[in-house]
């Protein structure tokens, strides 16, 4: 199962990065949103975690230019946030297509559970 983790902070695709492959993922790293996106586009994953807060193109911008070029229902993507997520703001995301929203710090074992949630895998902990 192949995953891309788009986050511009290091040491969280580092972590999640080598959790996600202990665990039999296929991860694959961006540390910066427009390479991930084109990622997105050129490549078939079977999730996304997309950071939402990110310099010059955020996970929302990222969102929404899927959305426009119809990809966004395509795509499993599990939003990741430190900030606060306002359940209306949640409910756009998920109307919008988006799968999760999981808040900052990431509970790792949560985040298996998520994964398999979203893609239906049956991978083992």
């Amino acid at each position: 199962m192949r995953g891309l983790l788009i986050d511009d902070n290091t040491e969280i695709t580092d972590m999640m990065g080598q959790f996600l492959t202990l665990h039999g993922y296929d991860c694959t790293v961006s540390n910066n949103a427009e390479e991930g996106l084109q990622q997105i586009l050129d490549k078939n994953y079977d999730f996304v975690l997309l950071d939402m807060a990110m310099p010059e193109i955020s996970g929302i911008d990222v969102i929404e230019f899927l959305e426009k070029r119809g990809e966004l229902t395509k795509q499993k993507i599990i939003v990741l946030t430190a900030s606060a997520v306002t359940d209306e703001e949640l409910a756009d995301l998920l109307m919008r297509g988006v799968s999760k929203c999981l808040k900052k710090p990431i509970d790792l074992n949560r985040l298996l559970d998520v994964i398999k949630s979203c893609t239906g895998s049956m991978m083992m902990n």
